[in-house]
């Protein structure tokens, strides 16, 4: 069952490739860290996020679908008619 979670995650962000992302991760000690950038690639286990260069040190950050999954991760895609976030629900 989590494999095809996995496998749905990864069919739901696969559309979003070169869109403008927000991200939202637990950083631990309840931090929470934002950043945004344009979705790379999506690759059989992660995924990989090109970073905006003026607000962040890294260029690139990966985070895998468990991550969205155990929703340590949460994705919203920016787009014209509004913002869609990328979530698991159970059936």
């Amino acid at each position: 069952m989590a494999k095809n979670a996995l496998l749905e995650i990864r069919r739901s962000l696969e559309p979003h490739v070169g869109q403008k992302i927000m991200l939202r991760a637990n950083g631990g000690r309840r931090k929470t860290i934002e950043r945004s950038g344009v979705l790379e690639e999506t690759y059989p286990s992660v995924f990989i996020v090109k970073l905006d260069q003026e607000q962040h040190a890294f260029k690139r950050v990966s985070y895998s679908y468990a991550d969205i999954l155990t929703e340590s991760v949460e994705v919203t895609v920016c787009e014209d008619a509004g913002q869609v976030r990328i979530s698991y629900v159970q059936q």
